[in-house]
Protein backbone atom coordinates (compact mmCIF):
# COMPACT_ATOMS: atom_id res chain seq x y z
CA UNK A 1 0.00 0.00 0.00
CA UNK A 2 1.24 3.36 -0.97
CA UNK A 3 1.96 6.12 1.62
CA UNK A 4 -0.96 8.21 1.13
CA UNK A 5 -3.53 5.89 -0.58
CA UNK A 6 -6.87 7.25 -0.96
CA UNK A 7 -6.06 10.64 1.05
CA UNK A 8 -6.99 13.96 -0.10
CA UNK A 9 -4.36 17.17 -0.29
CA UNK A 10 -4.56 20.57 -1.30
CA UNK A 11 -1.09 22.04 -1.76
CA UNK A 12 -1.08 25.97 -2.20
CA UNK A 13 1.38 27.68 -4.78
CA UNK A 14 1.21 24.39 -6.78
CA UNK A 15 2.00 25.39 -9.45
CA UNK A 16 5.52 25.91 -9.84
CA UNK A 17 9.02 25.00 -7.39
CA UNK A 18 8.42 23.34 -4.10
CA UNK A 19 4.73 23.20 -4.35
CA UNK A 20 4.93 21.22 -8.03
CA UNK A 21 7.35 18.85 -6.41
CA UNK A 22 5.11 18.60 -3.41
CA UNK A 23 1.63 17.65 -5.15
CA UNK A 24 4.32 15.14 -7.50
CA UNK A 25 5.24 13.53 -4.64
CA UNK A 26 1.57 13.13 -2.65
CA UNK A 27 0.77 11.76 -6.43
CA UNK A 28 3.04 9.09 -6.68
CA UNK A 29 1.87 7.84 -3.23
CA UNK A 30 -1.62 7.74 -4.49
CA UNK A 31 -3.14 10.99 -3.13
CA UNK A 32 -5.60 12.96 -4.78
CA UNK A 33 -4.42 16.09 -5.25
CA UNK A 34 -5.48 20.03 -5.70
CA UNK A 35 -2.95 22.66 -6.26
CA UNK A 36 -3.91 25.97 -5.96
CA UNK A 37 -2.13 28.74 -7.90
CA UNK A 38 -2.50 32.02 -9.78
CA UNK A 39 -0.98 31.15 -13.33
CA UNK A 40 -3.60 29.04 -15.37
CA UNK A 41 -0.89 27.60 -17.94
CA UNK A 42 1.52 26.71 -15.41
CA UNK A 43 -1.62 24.79 -13.63
CA UNK A 44 -2.37 23.43 -16.48
CA UNK A 45 0.94 22.22 -17.01
CA UNK A 46 1.13 20.88 -13.78
CA UNK A 47 -2.14 18.93 -14.59
CA UNK A 48 -0.06 17.26 -17.19
CA UNK A 49 2.52 16.11 -15.21
CA UNK A 50 0.94 14.80 -12.36
CA UNK A 51 -1.08 12.71 -15.15
CA UNK A 52 2.15 10.85 -15.98
CA UNK A 53 2.49 10.46 -12.35
CA UNK A 54 -0.93 8.44 -11.80
CA UNK A 55 -0.74 5.36 -9.90
CA UNK A 56 -4.47 4.28 -9.67
CA UNK A 57 -7.50 4.61 -12.32
CA UNK A 58 -9.38 6.53 -9.42
CA UNK A 59 -6.83 9.26 -8.33
CA UNK A 60 -7.99 13.19 -9.20
CA UNK A 61 -6.05 15.82 -9.29
CA UNK A 62 -7.72 19.73 -9.99
CA UNK A 63 -6.46 22.90 -9.83
CA UNK A 64 -8.04 26.05 -8.95
CA UNK A 65 -6.83 29.89 -9.64
CA UNK A 66 -7.18 31.34 -6.02
CA UNK A 67 -5.70 34.60 -3.85
CA UNK A 68 -5.07 33.35 -1.43
CA UNK A 69 -4.51 36.70 0.58
CA UNK A 70 -8.53 36.68 -0.19
CA UNK A 71 -10.52 34.34 2.66
CA UNK A 72 -13.55 34.72 0.39
CA UNK A 73 -11.38 33.03 -2.71
CA UNK A 74 -10.08 31.00 -0.09
CA UNK A 75 -13.54 29.70 1.21
CA UNK A 76 -15.35 29.38 -2.06
CA UNK A 77 -12.03 26.72 -3.91
CA UNK A 78 -12.03 24.68 -0.58
CA UNK A 79 -15.47 24.39 -0.63
CA UNK A 80 -15.22 23.33 -4.25
CA UNK A 81 -12.83 20.80 -3.24
CA UNK A 82 -14.57 19.30 -0.30
CA UNK A 83 -17.78 19.01 -2.76
CA UNK A 84 -15.84 17.32 -5.74
CA UNK A 85 -13.17 14.75 -3.12
CA UNK A 86 -15.91 14.58 0.05
CA UNK A 87 -12.89 15.71 2.16
CA UNK A 88 -9.66 17.03 2.71
CA UNK A 89 -6.97 14.89 4.84
CA UNK A 90 -3.81 16.95 3.97
CA UNK A 91 -3.15 20.86 3.77
CA UNK A 92 0.22 22.13 2.60
CA UNK A 93 0.67 26.06 2.99
CA UNK A 94 3.15 26.64 0.25
CA UNK A 95 1.93 29.81 -1.50
CA UNK A 96 4.98 32.67 -0.84
CA UNK A 97 5.68 35.74 -2.36
CA UNK A 98 9.41 37.94 -1.64
CA UNK A 99 9.41 41.70 -2.11
CA UNK A 100 12.60 42.77 -1.00
CA UNK A 101 14.12 45.73 0.46
CA UNK A 102 15.65 47.16 3.24
CA UNK A 103 13.42 48.67 6.08
CA UNK A 104 13.59 52.26 5.69
CA UNK A 105 12.87 52.01 1.74
CA UNK A 106 10.34 49.15 2.18
CA UNK A 107 6.84 50.42 0.79
CA UNK A 108 3.61 49.70 3.54
CA UNK A 109 1.86 47.87 -0.06
CA UNK A 110 5.14 45.57 0.01
CA UNK A 111 5.10 44.93 3.70
CA UNK A 112 0.96 44.39 3.44
CA UNK A 113 1.46 41.99 0.05
CA UNK A 114 4.18 40.06 1.86
CA UNK A 115 2.44 39.34 5.25
CA UNK A 116 -1.05 38.87 3.47
CA UNK A 117 0.52 35.97 0.49
CA UNK A 118 2.47 34.35 3.17
CA UNK A 119 0.79 34.63 6.54
CA UNK A 120 -2.80 35.71 6.56
CA UNK A 121 -3.31 33.22 3.94
CA UNK A 122 -2.35 30.39 6.47
CA UNK A 123 -5.13 31.77 8.42
CA UNK A 124 -7.22 31.76 5.65
CA UNK A 125 -7.15 28.04 4.31
CA UNK A 126 -7.23 26.60 8.31
CA UNK A 127 -9.93 28.55 9.28
CA UNK A 128 -11.56 27.26 6.45
CA UNK A 129 -10.53 23.55 6.82
CA UNK A 130 -10.25 22.98 10.77
CA UNK A 131 -13.83 22.42 11.16
CA UNK A 132 -14.08 19.38 8.69
CA UNK A 133 -10.73 18.11 9.69
CA UNK A 134 -12.14 18.63 13.47
CA UNK A 135 -15.73 16.23 12.60
CA UNK A 136 -13.42 13.54 10.69
CA UNK A 137 -10.89 13.91 13.83
CA UNK A 138 -8.02 13.73 11.38
CA UNK A 139 -6.05 16.03 9.58
CA UNK A 140 -2.51 16.59 8.28
CA UNK A 141 -1.60 20.40 8.04
CA UNK A 142 2.33 21.61 6.91
CA UNK A 143 2.99 24.85 6.34
CA UNK A 144 6.31 25.55 4.00
CA UNK A 145 7.85 28.40 6.51
CA UNK A 146 12.05 28.90 5.86
CA UNK A 147 15.17 29.46 7.47
CA UNK A 148 14.50 32.95 7.37
CA UNK A 149 12.06 33.26 10.16
CA UNK A 150 14.25 31.35 12.43
CA UNK A 151 17.82 33.51 11.79
CA UNK A 152 16.50 36.32 9.97
CA UNK A 153 18.00 37.81 6.78
CA UNK A 154 18.82 41.47 5.80
CA UNK A 155 16.03 42.87 3.19
CA UNK A 156 14.12 40.51 4.28
CA UNK A 157 11.92 42.13 7.42
CA UNK A 158 8.87 41.42 5.76
CA UNK A 159 9.31 38.13 4.79
CA UNK A 160 10.90 37.21 8.36
CA UNK A 161 8.11 38.34 10.11
CA UNK A 162 5.70 36.32 7.83
CA UNK A 163 7.75 32.92 7.95
CA UNK A 164 8.53 33.66 11.88
CA UNK A 165 4.74 34.18 12.15
CA UNK A 166 3.88 31.17 10.17
CA UNK A 167 6.05 29.26 12.97
CA UNK A 168 3.38 31.08 16.21
CA UNK A 169 0.52 30.19 13.89
CA UNK A 170 1.63 26.25 13.71
CA UNK A 171 2.48 25.81 17.28
CA UNK A 172 -0.39 27.52 18.52
CA UNK A 173 -2.45 25.65 16.11
CA UNK A 174 -1.22 22.55 17.20
CA UNK A 175 -2.32 22.54 20.69
CA UNK A 176 -5.50 23.38 19.97
CA UNK A 177 -6.03 20.32 17.72
CA UNK A 178 -4.08 17.11 19.01
CA UNK A 179 -6.66 16.11 20.65
CA UNK A 180 -8.42 15.24 17.63
CA UNK A 181 -5.91 13.55 15.82
CA UNK A 182 -5.08 16.55 13.53
CA UNK A 183 -0.79 16.99 13.14
CA UNK A 184 0.51 20.47 12.19
CA UNK A 185 4.22 21.28 11.30
CA UNK A 186 6.34 23.77 10.15
CA UNK A 187 9.17 22.83 7.27
CA UNK A 188 11.84 25.08 7.42
CA UNK A 189 13.98 25.19 3.82
CA UNK A 190 17.40 26.60 3.61
CA UNK A 191 17.98 27.71 0.10
CA UNK A 192 16.37 25.64 -2.06
CA UNK A 193 17.82 26.08 -6.08
CA UNK A 194 14.66 27.75 -7.66
CA UNK A 195 13.13 30.11 -9.69
CA UNK A 196 13.79 32.60 -7.22
CA UNK A 197 17.25 31.60 -6.35
CA UNK A 198 18.36 31.05 -10.48
CA UNK A 199 17.84 35.19 -10.18
CA UNK A 200 20.45 35.85 -8.24
CA UNK A 201 24.28 36.80 -9.63
CA UNK A 202 27.02 34.28 -8.98
CA UNK A 203 28.68 36.32 -6.91
CA UNK A 204 25.55 36.45 -4.88
CA UNK A 205 25.43 32.48 -4.95
CA UNK A 206 29.11 31.76 -3.61
CA UNK A 207 28.04 34.15 -0.79
CA UNK A 208 25.09 32.31 0.12
CA UNK A 209 26.98 28.99 -0.39
CA UNK A 210 29.62 29.99 1.80
CA UNK A 211 26.95 29.88 4.69
CA UNK A 212 25.80 26.28 3.53
CA UNK A 213 27.75 23.35 5.68
CA UNK A 214 27.01 20.91 2.94
CA UNK A 215 28.26 23.27 0.56
CA UNK A 216 25.43 23.14 -2.01
CA UNK A 217 21.56 23.89 -2.94
CA UNK A 218 18.90 22.30 -1.88
CA UNK A 219 16.40 20.91 -4.23
CA UNK A 220 12.76 20.99 -4.40
CA UNK A 221 12.74 17.35 -4.28
CA UNK A 222 14.30 16.92 -0.88
CA UNK A 223 11.39 19.51 0.67
CA UNK A 224 8.54 17.43 -1.26
CA UNK A 225 10.20 13.96 0.50
CA UNK A 226 10.13 16.06 4.19
CA UNK A 227 6.72 17.06 3.57
CA UNK A 228 5.56 13.51 2.39
CA UNK A 229 7.12 12.34 5.22
CA UNK A 230 5.32 14.86 7.62
CA UNK A 231 1.74 13.93 5.55
CA UNK A 232 2.37 9.85 5.93
CA UNK A 233 1.04 7.84 9.34
CA UNK A 234 5.05 7.54 9.95
CA UNK A 235 4.97 10.87 11.32
CA UNK A 236 1.70 10.28 13.48
CA UNK A 237 3.19 11.31 16.61
CA UNK A 238 4.66 14.46 15.40
CA UNK A 239 2.72 17.81 15.90
CA UNK A 240 3.99 21.61 16.48
CA UNK A 241 7.47 21.12 15.14
CA UNK A 242 9.47 22.56 12.84
CA UNK A 243 11.57 20.43 10.67
CA UNK A 244 14.32 22.53 9.19
CA UNK A 245 15.92 21.36 5.60
CA UNK A 246 18.99 23.43 5.04
CA UNK A 247 22.24 21.49 4.80
CA UNK A 248 23.13 21.99 8.32
CA UNK A 249 22.30 26.19 8.16
CA UNK A 250 20.46 26.10 11.59
CA UNK A 251 21.94 23.70 14.16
Amino acid sequence: MRLLEKKKAIVTGGTAGIGKEIAAAFAKEGAHVAIFGTHAERAAEVLRYLETLRVGPEQTFSSYLVDVSSKQAVEEAINAVITTMGSVDILVNNAGITKDQLLMKMSEADWDSVLDTNLKSVYNTCSCLVRSMLKARFGKIINITSIVGLIGNPGQTNYAAAKAGMIGFTKALAQELASRNICVNCIAPGFIQTKMTDALTEEQKQQLLQRIPMKRWGQPEEIAKAALFLASSMADYITGQVLTVDGGMVM
